[in-house]
Parts: structure tokens; sequence; C-alpha cells
């Protein structure tokens, strides 16, 4: 499922607070502000999504949103990649006059259960989680305690009936890979994420798939398993260097990373052994953090859009709080290709 079909109307005809955005040029919060009588809202503003519901026939339910108290459940708190889920998250519930509580549980069972003892002492109204795993008994507690709950980016399989908002990590991957095949690159490596991550997976698939389209071998040593950030980046990077060395093989010309993060690793280590970005060897990310811009060269990446998952998963949320039938429960946000300066044409052979 894409993001249109997300912006579509919902079950039964009726208009999503996506689709108003959408049709209005604003975004899905100020949609939300004009909703809650919010008066950070210009006038003009106002009066154009207002005539745009009245167009689409939106009939609006009286909201228990304001004074609701959602919990935002994140694996890690210091990362970039949690930051934007943060601002997209915050964004939404803000403009619904909703609060919010930041836990961090750091992969850990006891902290989950921690988590879920405060969340029923709190009796929070919902929750959004971006962790690394939901048990079968962690939900069977959420449900028992009635607090609805909707899954960022889900790490492994997931119950049919649970809301989640992810992306389209293998097709990213496929138009990574792509690219540097485009630009003349045969000899290409894959920086992989965490082996039990199903995003991890998916973008490892698509580089494999983009591969075998192409007819291009790949060593099973040119495929390292890791951890999302610049430290793994920079060891995976370096036991491949290591590795081809040692057997007297020619180098990649092109280096995937499944996170920008790992992409910034594998630049460092790149440079120390005295390689040039992207004249001796291409690197591509994903995720599009802020920081890709900012390196030099600037990082060629999939862009996955943290923010707007984010605003989905509270949307969605605070839908199923107003007690709202959610039609769409597999949500998928398109990713995209953002080229920049880490990639160009490989050097010719002499």
């Amino acid at each position: 499922m894409t993001a249109d079909t997300a912006d579509s109307t919902g079950a039964g005809g009726r208009t999503t607070l996506s689709a108003i955005a959408s049709v209005a040029g604003v975004s899905v919060s100020t949609v939300s502000k004009v909703l809650n009588g919010r008066s950070d809202v210009s006038a003009g503003t106002k009066e154009r999504v207002e005539s745009v519901m009245d167009d689409l026939g939106y009939e609006r339910r009286p909201t228990r949103r304001r004074g609701s108290v959602i919990d935002l459940v994140l694996n890690e708190l210091d990362s970039l990649w949690s930051v934007e889920i943060l601002r997209g998250v915050d964004e939404v519930l803000d403009a619904a006059g909703a609060g919010m509580v930041v836990s961090a549980v750091h992969g850990r069972s006891a902290n989950t259960r921690e988590w879920l003892d405060q969340l029923a002492a709190r009796r929070s109204n919902g929750a959004i989680l971006v962790v690394s795993e939901l048990t079968p008994q962690q939900r069977k507690r959420l449900v028992a305690m009635d607090i609805p709950f909707v899954l960022v980016d889900p790490v492994g399989s997931v119950d049919a009936l649970v809301p989640t908002v992810g992306a389209t990590n293998w097709a990213g991957a496929v138009s990574a890979c792509e690219h540097l095949i485009g630009l003349g690159h045969t000899r290409i490596a894959h920086l992989a994420g965490p082996r039990q991550l199903l995003c991890s997976r998916a973008r490892a698939d698509g580089f494999h798939a983009a591969m075998e389209r192409a007819e291009l071998p790949v060593p099973e040593a040119w495929v390292a398993y890791g951890e999302f950030n610049d430290r793994s980046g920079r060891a995976e990077m370096a036991r491949l260097l290591d590795l081809t060395e040692a057997r007297g093989e020619k180098p990649p010309t092109a280096v995937f990373a499944a996170s920008d993060l790992q992409a910034l690793g594998a630049f460092e280590v790149l440079r120390d052994r005295g390689f040039a970005i992207p004249q001796d060897v291409s690197v591509v990310g994903f995720d599009d953090l802020p920081v890709a811009r900012w390196t030099h060269p600037a990082l060629t990446t999939v862009r996955q859009p943290l923010l707007e998952m984010a605003a989905m998963a509270a949307t969605t949320l605070l839908r199923i709080i107003d007690g709202e039938h959610v039609e769409n429960l597999r949500l998928e946000m398109a990713t995209e290709l953002i080229a920049r300066a880490s990639t160009a044409p490989p050097r010719p052979q002499s």
C-alpha cells in the first residue's frame, strides 16, 4: 500500500484528513489545527481548509483528543533517526492538543515491561511504538488495558489487526543499486543492517534483486551485516577492505549502505585508506537524514520519509482514539533516491 492509497477516502467513502490536506495544499497538522479551533492558523488558510471540507463532504465528529496523553516509545533516543520520528509525532499531537510522553527501551525487555507498567499507571490514551520487537505477550497486555497503538517501521511479522506505518524498503534498495549500476559500477558491496530486522532484510533483498537483474555477481563477503550506526559502518567497511586486500582482489568501486550513519562510517574508513569519494568508491546511504546534505561530498541516499511516517502514525492513532474505523492497517510510504555528489561513474580501467 502506498502513501497515495493512504490519502484516499476511508471506509464508507468518508474523507480522511490526509485527503483534505492534499487538496487544500497544507499539512495534516494544519487540518488538525483547523478542526481543533487553534488560533495559530491564518484566516485565509482556515477558510481554504474549511471550504475543502465542505466540498469533500467531510463530517466533523466530536473529538476526544484535547487533553489526551500519547506515549511515544523508541528503541533509542540518541540518533538523528529518532529525532525525525519525534518531530513528526509532535507536530500532529501539538496541532490536536494532545500531550506526549517519550520513553526509550534500548532494546531490553526489562525496560519494555517497566514502560508497560508506567503506561498503565498514567492511563495513557494511546501509544506509538518504534521498538525492536513487540511480543505477543506485550500486545496482549496492551489490548487488555484497552490502549490503542500503532507500530512505526515494524521489525518482524505483525498480526494483521495491528496498525503499522512503514516504508518501501525493498524498492528503495533496488533504486539505490540501479543508480550505481546505471553509472557503470559492477563491483558493488552492501553494508547491511541487523539480520533480525524486517527492514534490513528487505533492503538486502532489494540489493540482491537489482544485482541479479543486471547479472552481476555478489561475493558472499561483500554483504556485511551490522547495526544502523557509524561505528558499524566503519567496522564493516574496514573488514571488507582487509578481506579483499588479503585475497589480492580488487576492492568494490561502489558501496550501498543500509543507513546514512553506516555510509558516513564507510566514508571515514575509505578516506583513511586513501580512497577518494566518489572518484575511487561511490557511496549510497539510506534514510536521508539532515546530515546527509552536510557531508563532503554530500551523500547520495534513499529518502525514507521518517517525519511523514511518524505524522501518519500519530494521525492514525488519533483517529482510533476518536472512535473512527481505520480501514488501511498496513501503510507503506514511498521512498525516493536522492542523487548527490557521493556517487559518480567508476574510474576507467587502465
